[in-house]
């Protein structure tokens, strides 16, 4: 395996590096976020020409690394070690042995296990908190919007677990917001039609951007590798993406969707957007890294006049997986999990998995660490007031576990870098702290 390629020794301290977060011989503190490790794992292989991104330097300090390479090239090599697998396998099998290594011999119900609620939330009561989401290579930042108009960004430790700043300023709902690679900003969307830029440490808003259109701006994401860049979907069936240091749109970074535009998700390197709306559509774009210009890909009708709610991509680095991979909610009753299959986006169905999910914006989430265990787990909310945990391996029974708790409809799902905690909001204002049982 291409996972042995360097010298045994170094092999050994390397896999305890992932493993603790430390690298043997230098204290240095590797970030335990999907992306760093998959750098980290790439530039021992020697795969890709790899360059620092001076973007990717965070409050801590830590570095990031930033590949070059192409779904094209990462399936090619997959495939290459892994000829062996089923056709179209999306995650790490029981033959992973690396990844089942590293996990331990525990099930994926044992690593989901939970003791029961850290904490509850309520400021954002009687109004829908409709995204919540931990800040990045965090274990205790998490912040939220609401139908209220405002945001909150809360902190769990030390305890006890308090909210540390609300953003006001939007004259409207809060449709959306997200966190910047270094947590020093937030951006959010809101039905006044403006983008909202924060300040995460004093809740200063430091710009207001106005729609052109005055239309209800209803998504947000940031570009991953160039945050001076955020892609905004409006009610008018625009995309836009806006330079958030002037406030002004980037010009060839727009395009029109069927219908207004619901969810936006990029693949890790940048250079795919994915849009959904409210006709059932998800679109791919080729976004250029030099001038922000959207290029129309591709288009799947997931279900004529169901809603697009929540789009997840992510991009199986490890030497453990064939394909990049794409979470769809979308108002069908299922959870759907595609792969993606060249480099202009193009969507296979692979699996699909019953949810209660017919109006709301319920969102989902592929779990943090999970290309590095045997079998694979995504998470979603449901409109009958539960949290669902799938095993995307299991052909029968693929419910891992089911949390119990919320008065309405789960809207969203996030868990934090380590997955020791899980957040889950839902229709009625109520953000509820799930804590993983310690083994």
């Amino acid at each position: 395996m291409l996972f042995f390629s360097v010298k045994v020794a170094n092999n050994v301290n390397f896999v305890l590096c992932l493993v603790t977060g430390i690298c043997p011989g230098s204290g240095f503190l590797f970030t335990q976020s999907a992306c760093g490790m998959a750098a980290v794992w790439q530039q021992v292989l020697a795969v890709d020409d790899f360059e620092e991104d001076p973007r990717a330097q965070g409050a801590r300090g830590h570095r990031r690394s930033v590949s070059r390479g192409s779904y094209q090239l990462q399936a090619q090599m997959n495939r290459a070690v892994y000829d062996e697998r089923p056709p179209g396998s999306l995650v790490p099998t029981s033959v992973a042995e690396a990844s089942r290594a590293m996990a331990g011999d525990t099930t994926l119900s044992e690593n989901y296990a939970f003791a029961g609620m850290h904490h509850i939330f309520d400021q954002h009561v009687d109004s829908a908190v409709p995204r919540l989401q931990f800040a990045n290579d965090d274990k205790h930042l998490l912040a939220c919007c609401s139908l209220d108009g405002t945001l909150s960004i809360m902190t769990l430790s030390p305890p006890p677990p308090s909210v540390k700043v609300t953003l006001k300023g939007h004259g409207g709902p809060v449709t959306d917001f997200a966190w910047s690679l270094s947590n020093d900003i937030i951006v959010s969307t809101s039905l006044d039609g403006t983008l909202r830029i924060w300040n995460t440490e004093d809740g200063r808003c430091i710009r207001e951007v106005r729609d052109p259109e005055s239309s209800e701006l209803l998504c947000c994401t940031f570009q991953p590798m160039n945050n001076n860049l955020t892609v905004v979907g409006n009610s008018k069936h625009h995309l836009q993406v806006v330079n958030i240091s002037t406030g002004k749109k980037v010009k060839g970074g727009s395009s029109k969707l069927t219908g207004r535009v619901l969810s936006l998700s990029f693949d890790a390197p940048g250079k795919i957007l994915w849009a959904g709306d409210d006709r059932g559509s998800i679109f791919s774009f080729l976004f250029d890294m030099a001038t922000g210009k959207l290029t129309k890909a591709k288009r799947l009708v997931v279900s004529e006049g169901s809603s697009i709610c929540s789009i997840s991509a992510r991009s199986w680095i490890s030497r453990e997986a064939r394909d990049p991979s794409l979470l769809v909610n979308a108002c069908v009753n299922k959870l759907l999990l595609y792969r993606v299959v060249d480099n202009e986006g193009t969507l296979q169905l692979k699996r699909s998995f019953p949810i209660q999910h017919g109006s709301q914006l319920v969102h989902s989430i592929f779990c943090p660490l999970m290309s590095f265990r045997q079998g694979a787990c995504v998470v979603t909310g449901s409109e009958d007031g539960c949290v669902y945990f799938f095993d995307v391996e299991r052909n029968t029974k693929a419910i891992v576990n089911k949390l119990q708790g919320h008065g309405g409809p789960v809207l969203d799902v996030s868990f934090n870098c380590d997955e020791s905690l899980l957040a889950s909001a839902d229709s009625t204002g109520m953000v509820i702290i799930w804590r993983r049982e310690q083994k």
